[in-house]
Formats: C-alpha cells, sequence, structure tokens
C-alpha cells in the first residue's frame, strides 16, 4: 500500500472518531423540537405513549388505555379512571389535535399521562386537578424533555370552529357577563333540563333561549331539520332543572 493511501486512511479514521464523539456530545433532541415536525409530522400516538411511559414514568402506565376521540371537541385531551384498580382511559381529541402542530399533541398527551400515573399510583388528592403533585411531575417532565406542558390545552380557535349551533337566552342573563346568554355546541341539542346548570338559570334569569345560528344548509337535511317551535327552549315550560348564565358552555 503506498503512502498516499494509508494517509488517507489514517485522516478518514481521525474523521470518523471526530464525528462520533462530536455526534455523542450532542443534546439529544427536545420532543417538541421544530425539526420533527418534518421527521415526523403525524407520530402513532400510542407509539408516544409507549416511549414516554418508559421515559418519564417509570413503567407505571402499561395498563392504561389511549386512544382517539372523534366525538370530544371542548377539550383536546382527557383522562378517566373508574373506581379502585379500575380501567384508567386517555382519549385524546382527533378534531382538535389534527389541526394544531406535533407539539401540541406530545404536550396535550403528557399532560394526561401525568393525570394517570396520579391516578395508578392511588394519589387521590390531585386525581381531579392541577394542584402540587400534578406540577411537581410537570415541572420534572419540562425540565427533562424540553416541552412546556401546562395546566391548560384548551384550543379556544378551534373549539369555537366546532361549536357552530348557537342559542341565546331573551331574558336577564343577556346583560350578564361572562357569556352574555348565549350556549354554543358542537351537537344541536339545545339548553333544557339535561344540564346541571338549568335549575340555577330558572331561578335567576327564568328566560327563554332561541336558537341564533347554526352550520349552513343544516336544517335542509332531512335528520337535522328543526321544526319552528323547537327553535323555543322555555325555562317555564322544562321539567326538572339545571341553568345558564355563569355555566360552562
Amino acid at each position: 500500500m503506498d503512502g498516499d493511501m494509508v494517509l488517507a486512511l489514517q485522516l478518514q479514521e481521525e474523521w470518523d472518531l471526530q464525528v462520533v464523539r462530536h455526534d455523542a456530545a450532542q443534546e439529544p433532541l427536545s420532543l417538541v423540537d421544530p425539526s420533527w415536525e418534518l421527521v415526523d409530522p403525524t407520530p402513532d400516538v400510542r407509539a408516544l405513549f409507549v416511549q414516554f411511559n418508559d421515559q418519564f414514568f417509570w413503567g407505571q402506565l402499561e395498563a392504561v388505555e389511549v386512544k382517539w376521540s372523534m366525538r370530544m371537541t371542548r377539550c383536546a385531551g382527557i383522562c378517566s379512571y373508574e373506581g379502585s384498580g379500575g380501567i384508567c382511559s386517555i382519549r385524546l381529541s382527533e378534531p382538535l389535535l389534527k389541526l394544531r402542530p406535533r407539539k401540541d399533541l406530545v404536550e396535550t398527551l403528557l399532560h394526561e399521562m401525568i393525570h394517570a400515573y396520579l391516578f395508578v399510583t392511588n394519589n387521590d388528592k390531585d386525581w381531579d386537578g392541577h394542584g402540587p403533585e400534578f406540577c411537581k411531575h410537570m415541572h420534572r417532565i419540562n425540565r427533562l424533555s424540553g416541552a412546556n406542558i401546562t395546566v391548560y390545552h384548551t384550543f379556544h380557535d378551534e373549539v369555537d370552529e366546532y361549536r357552530r349551533h348557537w342559542w341565546r337566552c331573551n331574558g336577564p342573563c343577556q346583560y350578564r357577563e361572562p357569556y352574555y346568554g348565549y350556549v354554543k355546541r358542537s351537537v344541536n341539542r339545545a339548553p333544557s333540563a339535561h344540564d346541571y346548570w338549568w335549575a340555577e338559570h330558572q331561578s335567576t334569569c327564568g328566560g327563554t333561549y332561541i336558537k341564533i345560528k347554526e352550520p349552513e344548509n343544516y336544517s335542509k337535511k332531512g335528520k337535522g331539520k328543526i321544526k319552528p317551535e323547537e327553535h323555543l327552549v322555555s325555562a317555564a315550560n322544562s321539567k326538572g332543572s339545571i341553568g345558564g348564565s355563569t355555566a360552562p358552555r
């Protein structure tokens, strides 16, 4: 082997060694690094769940179910737990998250996994909120992953996009903050005694809800057609009770 070839091989070996050292010194990519949007824009949510369970939750969430929901349009994610030793389930809103960057899916999933972890480890103190235990894990994972998990993940613009059926009360609550008598929903379900706030609305307002907006051409569809008398929803005519000037929509 001539001298030039030997020199070339030595230089290649030195270069390869420098590359290896450089790669080893590199920080791993943040879970929400912008490059993920190009590398893996639509990840498998179950695969992410398995990865995060091992990485941040000590493998404690193996029995937890994670799935997409097409019907959920008011919040991006929810975690439910049925009794002691019951089934823990995470649902993610496909309608909301499909409109968002990958980063929002990752942070929403991690948010719900914290709730799931608090459930399955029987930490009942924080099961329905975002108190000290939740925040402890939130800050820990943010620090380790570069993510920005918060206590909120409702994407208001997208939520409003799906809430296309609107009613407004003609009573006193139309002048009251924060809702000014409006009820906005993603489905054609008029305010009624089935709403937990109806009784309060009867006692504090008593007005009538009138439908003022719906998706274009909605009333032309046979199944969704609304009769004129169904546009008026009177508190006085409803039995049972529950109602609306200060209730969430």
